[in-house]
């Protein structure tokens, strides 16, 4: 049957003596309405050599392994499409259940405690829906492990007696590793280790392994970062390849690679970053045209001139999909001879760049653009402070960058007209507090400090913004396939949330299902006085979807723009690079001499996002993880100290304070309230007591206690002092000073936007614990009555 097969021909080229194709093979089961024995198969598909019964065995295996066969229990191979399997990744949690997330998409499948006995995350496995909860959450049954995670598990070494164990740093691998004696290898009793599976888990063994590496102590400085880096899988280490690929450019750009391209060293591009900046991805320079208009230059390291397609530097490249930024500490997306040194824009040298060239009308909309290959020089390299005092009048350092005073002032009154357009649009500005930590000499944190934008950070916003723009369009006109980086309209249930919430607030918002972006800014400005303006824009936040990288250009909903390409990061993001890349064949077409050019396929480009989406979250994740270890540490010194707090989130399990001092959230636990029953009201998110009526919602302000900080697991708990304070707006003041003089209006409303009411929003609840149900510090639903 094999002269069959429409694919001979491609087998031919690969083997000498062809066997049946996948396809082939999965037509033919198809056909037989019924699982076969492999010895039918045999027969069936005519093989009679040995070699060739030998080599379907391995294909037929290799099909199991990728989910396109099932090996029954009754050894019989079946296809998994008629079995009603799906094949998914494990995912684990702190409570020992997990969830299988689904490679065909769709919600997240629920996997029970007792089937998570045998399975690790990251598991890739075969699944059934074994029932359908009354939440329509599907719960999978395990049909079969295709793959087993492979990735070894960082966490502490313990020996008791003779039996040695590994307890997992991350908490969503909820089963301790048993390490035989003499595999242990030199780690001690308590520090930190790598161990390699040698004997996967059972329902009633645990699994085994051994240590193949020891990280340290468990408190050293910087152990949290190596932690985090282990527990995400993040590459952190070059191959040799690589750096053999990066040792070839040597430390200057060279005289012929500079040939062919548009010189612009003497144009004063600068550079302006943060203070502890490396690497410096972008250049500016801004002229002011006679009509009115500006002539702006984005000059961007041209990566892609040294990382070309195929080779190992890319391929590692795409594998970190972008650099890790943790405190005081980078992980690279490529190696730091090119990130710090060739490709980053340094000042006083040479260096090769793709230049967005761009002409913007008096009206601040972008007109023009070209794209070219140049090589640039830049005058300065300036910081966000020091623009900022540069343009609020500081003498010395005018005098200072006086050769560039032209450039940066310019710039700020492009910014001023582009932020100006940006509100008209409706772009959604958040105004939320990021935050840095201080370090003492022994890296233990001495101070967490607010970080405030000032108007220097958004003069370069809103350059790259416009770059950015200008690079997707140019994309789209000539039609051609790039990552767009997208972000879609809310998602309805979830922005339902948000309006109920505005209304537990007080706030009139009158917000359409499906607002623009136009509409929420206007939200935003009518709150503008607000106390708990930050609670709002991050629940707003909250009611957003995420941003992802994907091919298919949905536009970008916070910036409020139909096109939008990141284009001005390749030193440190993969999809800035695929850009480059894309814009530079386009170029090549129009006759250009360019270098690193390709022009990817729409099939290329979907996986490429796919997996530049997945490494940007899991950056996320891994320095969120770190910056909660570090936090633990620090609050462990201000165990029993009091702080003021705001209530961020309120679950059936408790309320999460953010101490206003400290940017710090912890839990207070329902057990810890005072002696009553308490409800949740899933709705509103509200805690009320049964008896007391005392209620605990979002936005409350509260005087909390340190009560304790578990270290390993991540969590600060705090006890409630006093009774909780309701925001107080400055609308709120002004009104009851009016109806103490007797002035107040006569139908006794607050305007919309200003009450201040501060109910409960309904936020998403935390998975990291239950309620409990001892007498008296019960937390229980109140029973909802049904709609009339």
């Amino acid at each position: 049957m094999t002269v069959n097969d429409p694919h001979l021909a491609r087998e031919q080229e690969k083997y000498d003596n062809p066997i049946p194709s996948r396809e082939f093979i999965l037509e033919h089961i198809e056909k037989r309405q019924s699982p076969a024995y492999f010895d039918e198969l045999v027969e069936e598909l005519g093989l009679k050599d040995d070699d060739a019964i030998f080599a379907l065995k391995k294909r037929l295996r290799a099909m199991e392994r990728d989910g396109q066969l099932i090996y029954t229990k009754n050894r019989r191979y079946g296809l998994v499409d008629n079995m009603d399997l799906v094949k998914g990744t494990v995912l684990g949690h702190r409570e020992g259940y997990g969830f299988l997330k689904l490679e065909q998409g769709g919600p997240d499948w629920f996997i029970p405690n007792f089937e998570m006995q045998r399975l690790l995350p990251g598991d890739v496995v075969l699944a059934t829906a074994q029932s359908i909860s009354a939440k329509d959450k599907i719960e999978a049954r395990v049909v079969r492990v295709l793959e087993p995670r492979t990735e070894p598990v960082v966490g502490r070494y313990y020996k008791d007696f003779a039996l040695g164990v590994v307890v997992p740093e991350d908490p969503r691998i909820s089963q301790d590793i048993v390490i035989p004696d003499g595999e242990q290898g030199a780690a001690r009793h308590g520090q930190v280790v790598l161990a390699e599976i040698t004997q996967r888990p059972s329902k009633r063994v645990n699994a085994v392994g051994k240590v193949t590496e020891v990280l340290g102590e468990h408190m050293a400085p910087g152990m949290e970062i190596e932690i985090a880096i282990r527990n995400h899988q993040i590459p952190h280490e070059f191959s040799d390849a690589v750096l053999k690929q990066v040792a070839k450019y040597g430390a200057d750009v060279p005289k012929e690679a500079k040939q062919g391209r548009v010189d612009l060293t003497q144009l004063g591009l600068i550079t302006i970053d943060g203070e502890d900046a490396r690497d410096f991805d972008d250049a500016v320079y801004a002229e002011a045209k006679d009509n009115g208009g500006w002539r702006l230059w984005v000059a961007i390291a041209d990566v892609s001139s040294y990382v070309l397609p195929d080779t190992p530097l890319d391929k590692s490249a795409l594998e970190r999909g972008n650099s890790v930024y943790f405190p005081d500490h980078v992980v690279p997306m490529l190696p730091e001879a090119l990130s710090n040194g060739l490709c980053s824009l340094n000042p006083h040298v040479d260096r090769l760049c793709l230049v967005a060239d761009m002409h913007i009308s008096a009206a601040g909309k972008l007109e023009s653009y070209q794209f070219y290959e140049a090589v640039m020089h830049s005058s300065a390299r300036l910081t966000y402070n020091k623009v900022h005092k540069i343009l609020q009048g500081d003498p010395e350092l005018r005098q200072q960058y006086e050769a560039n005073l032209t450039n940066v002032e310019t710039l700020y009154a492009l910014y001023k007209k582009l932020a100006k357009v940006r509100g008209q649009r409706g772009a959604i500005e958040f105004e939320t507090v990021e935050t840095r930590f201080i370090f003492n000499s022994h890296r233990k944190i001495e101070q967490i400090v607010p970080v405030h934008r000032v108007e220097s950070h958004k003069i370069i916003e809103e350059c790259m913004i416009m770059a950015n723009v200008a690079a997707a369009r140019f994309i789209e006109k000539h039609e051609a396939h790039t990552l767009f980086r997208v972000h879609e309209r809310p998602d309805g249930d979830r922005f339902d949330n948000f309006r109920r919430f505005l209304g537990e607030l007080g706030i009139e918002a009158d917000l359409p299902k499906e607002p623009t972006p136009l509409e929420l800014t206007e939200l935003l400005n009518r709150i503008g006085e607000r106390a708990d303006r930050e609670l709002i824009e991050t629940t707003m936040l909250r009611s957003m979807k995420q941003a992802v990288y994907q091919g298919d250009n949905q536009g970008h909903f916070g910036l409020a723009l139909e096109a939008y390409a990141h284009f001005t990061s390749p030193i440190r993001r993969y999809p800035d690079l695929v850009l480059h890349r894309g814009i530079k064949a386009i170029l090549a077409k129009q006759a250009q001499k360019v270098v690193g050019a390709r022009a990817y396929s729409e099939a290329e480009i979907t996986p490429l996002g796919e997996q530049c989406s997945m490494t940007e979250r899991r950056a996320d994740d891994a320095t969120r993880e770190v910056a909660d270890w570090l936090k633990c540490e620090y609050m462990q010194d201000h165990l029993g100290d009091e702080f003021e707090g705001v209530v961020s989130t309120v679950t059936n399990f408790g309320l999460f304070v953010r101490l206003t001092e400290l940017y710090i959230e912890g839990l207070v636990h329902v057990t810890s309230l005072q002696n009553d029953y308490y409800h949740f009201d899933a709705d509103r998110h509200v805690l009320t007591g049964e008896h007391s009526k005392v209620s605990y919602r979002m936005g409350d302000l509260l005087k909390v206690k340190v009560a304790a900080v578990n270290l390993e697991a991540r969590k600060i708990d705090l006890v409630l002092v006093g009774e909780p304070k309701r925001f107080v707006n400055k609308a709120d003041i002004k009104a009851s000073k009016l109806a103490a003089s007797g002035k107040a209006s006569k139908s006794g409303k607050a305007s919309a936007g200003k009450g201040n009411s501060s109910r409960g929003a309904k936020a998403p609840a935390s998975k990291d614990a239950k309620p409990k149900g001892a007498r008296n510090i019960t937390a229980r639903k109140k029973p909802r009555r049904k709609a009339k």
